[in-house]
């Protein structure tokens, strides 16, 4: 079923190529990316009512124009309890659709693929904006709201136990995930990424740290996968035929002590998600419990995409730290993965991929309206 439109482990670029690989193109079903650079989905917590504002325009479009292939937003979530904040970007109604039409309408207009993130946030839902003493939760009392989760297990001690999804309403979270789908197809996306990391409810279900049940969602490998398994098929349904699926997971929990969620399942489920139509893996890792301890250093991910990448045969993306030009079309050229995704270096500099350009030996496409390849006979002469 839903049969992908190109081989699912692409060659990687030939090293000593005429074109270093980050900025080779990769076509994915019926979308062809202008280069390897994905813009990581980062919350901005500026929305309104869930729709976007001008400031995710000024975000988003200064990564569109600066070069960036794949531009992703942050996660919107599928239901109004599913959002991180009151801040978060939504695709829950029907109202949201034409505001959102216009950012993609913007993102492609300045050669980018507009790519959106369904999200549900789960039993780390209704906090705080994270520069407003926090981020820590809002109770009900106070405009918040009663989370969810696969178990009544809290987060932290900080935030309340969620509600224990019943069986009927995770069919409802799936019903949902599939109309925001629906609408992201109405508001002109191109690429869809499934949220199942960083702790939030897809994870929740997915990890023995949050899920304590014992039905036919919880206990076994193939009871807690099951609400991803719907959930893709959910999306994939309202999704047409030609256009990518992603779904970006915590490669692991990174606990070895305890029963969790660990880089063999990780290859175990995008093998079973291959099939479903899924085509790239957005691989990230961490975030089940406040704090987890692991070792950080430049591409520290970088591992698990390619061990996903070459065990379940299938597309993925490299994330974590990747700030250097250098690394990041190393990472492409050694056929580690088939993406980069950027986060923190892309907000300090949104024309990231311009400077990478030019230090890999690229000609930056620069907007029309930047003549800057005509002032570089001006350097030096001031």
């Amino acid at each position: 079923m839903n049969e992908p439109y190109h081989r699912i482990v692409q060659d990687p670029p030939a090293a000593g190529s005429a074109v270093p690989g980050l900025f080779t193109p990769l076509t994915i079903r019926g979308v062809t990316l202008r280069n390897r650079v994905m813009l990581s989905p980062m919350c901005m917590y500026s929305a309104r009512d869930g729709a976007p504002t001008d400031w995710h325009f000024v975000h988003l479009g200064a990564r569109a124009m600066g070069g960036v292939g794949l531009v992703m937003t942050e996660a919107a979530a599928v239901e109004d309890r599913g959002r991180i904040s009151l801040e978060d970007l939504g695709i829950w109604s029907d109202e949201h659709v034409a505001p959102l039409r216009r950012l993609t309408a913007m993102i492609a207009g300045h050669g980018a693929t507009p790519g959106i993130q369904l999200a549900h946030a789960g039993r780390k839902g209704s906090a705080n904006a994270p520069w407003v003493a926090g981020p820590r939760p809002i109770p009900p009392s106070q405009g918040g709201w009663v989370t969810v989760g696969p178990s009544a297990v809290a987060f932290s001690d900080a935030y309340p136990p969620p509600h224990a999804l019943t069986e009927s309403e995770i069919a409802g979270v799936v019903q949902a995930f599939g109309a925001g789908a629906g609408r992201a197809r109405e508001a002109g996306f191109r690429v869809i990424e499934i949220q199942a990391c960083h702790g939030y409810l897809l994870h929740e279900f997915l990890s023995p740290i949050a899920n304590m049940r014992t039905d036919r969602y919880g206990g076994s490998f193939e009871n807690r996968v099951r609400i991803v398994d719907q959930v893709v098929d959910a999306v994939r349904g309202e999704w047409p035929a030609d256009l990518p699926l992603f779904v970006r997971l915590s490669s692991t929990d990174w606990f070895e002590d305890r029963p969790s969620w660990r880089l063999p399942d990780s290859i175990r489920l995008a093998t079973e998600l291959k099939p479903r139509g899924v085509d790239l893996f957005d691989c990230s890792s961490a975030s089940i419990v406040p704090n987890p301890k692991f070792p950080i250093g430049p591409g520290y991910q970088v591992r698990f995409a390619e061990a996903i990448r070459n065990e379940a045969g299938v597309l993925t993306s490299a994330v974590g730290l990747i700030t250097e030009p250098e690394l990041a079309n190393e990472i492409i050229t050694s056929g580690r993965a088939d993406l980069v995704t950027i986060g923190r270096a892309l907000l300090e500099d949104p024309n990231w991929t311009y400077r990478a350009a030019r230090e890999l030996g690229v000609p930056p496409e620069w907007p029309v309206q930047y003549p800057i390849p005509k002032w570089e006979k001006y350097k030096g002469l001031a």
